[in-house]
Order: C-alpha cells, then structure tokens, then sequence
C-alpha cells in the first residue's frame, strides 16, 4: 500500500537576483513498511525534499498525499504532522541544549496535548529505552552526552507521536565511523519493531544498499532515476 505520494512538487527560493529552483517536479512514491533512499551530490535538493515533505518548506507547486488523502485543510495537516516526522543530520544543532532530554522528548506531547504530566514521563521512559538508553538520561542535557547518543535522542524524539513515516536526513553522517552501524542497527530494528516506513537521505551508497528497498538518484533538484 502507497503510504506517501509526492506528486509533481517544486519548491523554489526567491533571491534579490533571480530564483533558485532547489526541487523541481519531483515525483515520488513509497510504500508502506519500505525504506526509500534518495541520493545525488550535495546541493541536488534532498534535504530541501525532505524539508518540504515534513512541511518546514512550504512546496512552491505540486501535492503531497498521505494514505491517498490530500494534505491541504489544516485538520489534516495536524493528523500528518503527527504521523511524518523527521531525523536531522546534526544531534548538537538539532538539540536544544537549553532543555533536559526529558523535556525535548515530551514536547511534542506537550504541544498536542497528549496524556498529563506523569503520563508524558512514562512515555519518555518507554522511549529512551527503545533506543538504548537508560531512564536516568531524561534528566539530564544534550551536552553531556556522545553524538551517537544524541542521535538516539533524536530519534526518541521522532518517535514520541507514534508516526508512521520517519524522513531521516542522513542520520550518521556526523556520527564516528564506528557508531554509524550502531545507530544503522537500531533504525532497523525500529522499523521492524515499529512497522515505521523510512525516507532515507544519504552519500555512502554502502550504507545505501544495506538498508533501502528502493533508491533515488536526484540531480539539479530533479529525480534522474529510480
């Protein structure tokens, strides 16, 4: 079954000079339960997509369908916003350094007013452990963390609102070699745990072919091949 629908979206930037078309009429599908890898040289728009998929770009054109439902009218585009979620590149930057984890994995409870305040904790428990982490670190902050770690925290972020769809904007890039795989493993553990469905940005083709079910090569903000 068809989870997402990226039909014909653009999305460009207005300079004082001219316009930058970043995505230029992407099409896309993906499955349920698949992972689909997007990848092309830096600068080719993934995570611009990516951006725009989550709905922290506005798309210039085109549509995005959600279960074959249209996102357009505002009561559905909460429900999506739930269900899609994103992964960021960077932990350090993606992280409010200012906020314990516990808090930074509770505010999406928080925001769409789910469950009361011990209510929230237990899920946050319940999260740090499925990443691997002890229960003890949602008092404490980002900083006194590892950057595999944090990326675990991101990713228990993500996980908070139960979505079904995760965009996870090269998750190890900025992670040592020898944790890469950890965080890999986990993903894919998740997925099957979870039944999660995966929009996957990455460079290293070999991290490529280990975990997607389809690839997409994009170039100049246009998907070249699938």
């Amino acid at each position: 079954m068809s989870l997402l629908a990226i039909e014909n979206l653009s999305t460009f930037f207005h300079t004082e000079d001219n316009i930058v078309k970043s995505v230029r009429n992407v099409d896309l599908t993906i499955q349920k339960g698949d992972t689909l890898a997007l990848v092309g040289e830096s600068g080719c728009g993934k995570s611009t997509l990516a951006k725009a998929v989550v709905k922290l770009v506005e798309p210039t054109s085109g549509s995005i369908r959600f279960k074959n439902q249209k996102v357009t009218e505002s009561e559905d585009e909460i429900n999506f916003r739930k269900s899609v979620q994103m992964v960021f590149q960077d932990p350090a930057e993606s992280l409010n350094s200012r906020m314990t984890v516990g808090s930074i994995i509770a505010e999406p409870l928080e925001v769409h007013k789910i469950g009361d305040k011990s209510e929230r904790q237990g899920r946050v428990e319940q999260l740090l452990k499925q990443v691997g982490l002890s229960k003890s670190a949602s008092k404490r902050y980002p900083f006194e963390f590892s950057g595999g770690q944090r990326q675990r925290i991101g990713i228990a972020r993500a996980l908070a609102l139960k979505p079904e769809l995760l965009v996870l904007d090269e998750p190890v890039s900025a992670l040592d070699v020898s944790v890469q795989s950890q965080v890999l493993n986990l993903l894919m553990d998740l997925q099957t745990e979870l039944q999660l469905t995966y929009l996957l940005i990455a460079h290293d083709l070999a991290v490529v072919k280990h975990v997607s079910d389809m690839i997409a090569v994009m170039y100049l903000g246009k998907i070249v091949e699938l």
